[in-house]
């Protein structure tokens, strides 16, 4: 291969890995939130959805309501909750607070949310469930669970790119 053809392969992999970036900022701008695709991690919303899926989200400004589900985020852990809405609370003020809960569980999230906490606030929500496509992020978990896999298969595309000609 000559130094024109490295390059243009390259060049095709940056223009790959900045179309996904400003196609995932674009989808945050249409839904409003900071993470528009999550994958399920657990079984505690079973049956609604199970390991693996793959939900989409939305956060726009209309209110929450019981029975919706909800992604939010708990103060010093890194991975977000997919749980259903079991209780709103909503003060004087206009302070909106939820109770969740996972469908497949016994009990409420309080054991689950940050030490002192008893309500998740509608600032720690990413999004609510708005669709699914059922297992299709199994591929994310797997990487997760094994990064040598991750590193292969990453790496085997990213040759693939450079290697491929038109």
């Amino acid at each position: 291969m000559d130094w024109r053809q490295t390059f243009y392969q390259i060049l095709n992999l940056g223009m790959i890995v900045s179309s996904a970036l400003m196609i995932w900022k674009g989808l945050m701008v249409v839904t409003g939130s900071e993470s528009p695709i999550v994958v399920v991690l657990s079984g505690s919303m079973e049956p609604a959805f199970y390991r693996g899926d793959l939900l989409f989200l939305t956060n726009l400004q209309d209110p929450i309501r019981t029975g919706e589900i909800v992604v939010f985020k708990i103060k010093d852990r890194d991975i977000p909750i997919v749980h259903r809405v079991i209780k709103v609370h909503e003060n004087e003020k206009g302070e909106v607070k939820l109770l969740t809960k996972g469908d497949n569980n016994a009990v409420d999230d309080r054991g689950l949310y940050a030490k002192g906490q008893f309500w998740v606030k509608k600032e720690d929500v990413v999004g609510r469930a708005k669709g699914f496509l059922p297992y299709v992020g199994m591929v994310t978990i797997i990487m997760n669970d094994y990064p040598k896999f991750k590193y292969i298969l990453l790496g085997g595309l990213g040759i693939f790119v450079l290697l491929h000609r038109e």
